[in-house]
This record gives C-alpha cells, sequence and structure tokens, in this order.
C-alpha cells in the first residue's frame, strides 16, 4: 500500500477526509502489526495535508474491526 497513491486519488475526488478498508480473508478481524504500522503513516500524512483519516476497517466473514471505534487513529 502506497500512502501517496491513496492521497492522490483522495485530492483528485475532492475529498476532505478518507476512509480505509481492506480484508482479512482468514477471518481473524484483529489488526496485525503492520496494519497498526500503515494506519499509524496514513493517519500521520492524512494529518500533514488535513485530509483526515476517518477510520480503517478490517472486514471479515465473521465481523469488522474498526481502528475509530478502538481509538487507534489518534
Amino acid at each position: 500500500v502506497d500512502p501517496k497513491i491513496i492521497f492522490k486519488i483522495a485530492i483528485d475526488m475532492g475529498a476532505s477526509g478518507i476512509m480505509l478498508t481492506h480484508n482479512h480473508p482468514s477471518g481473524n478481524n484483529r489488526p496485525s502489526n503492520s496494519d497498526h504500522e500503515l494506519t499509524r503513516r496514513i493517519v500521520q500524512f492524512g494529518k500533514l495535508i488535513e485530509m483526515p483519516v476517518m477510520d480503517h476497517l478490517i472486514i471479515t466473514d465473521n465481523g469488522y474491526f474498526s481502528f475509530s471505534d478502538n481509538g487507534l487513529l489518534r
């Protein structure tokens, strides 16, 4: 995942914020260490350009995990 591409698309679309989402085919909706690190980097970049990350959702067949609901978008 390249944060530059994510934000370029959002800027080109005139977005004022973004939501991230991806799936975990394993069925485990808990974020991995790399999910945490990538989210942290994207959130920091969004703050720098004043385009907030509203949430990052991990979707599985068994439910979802929300970084926002769990206070992890700081």
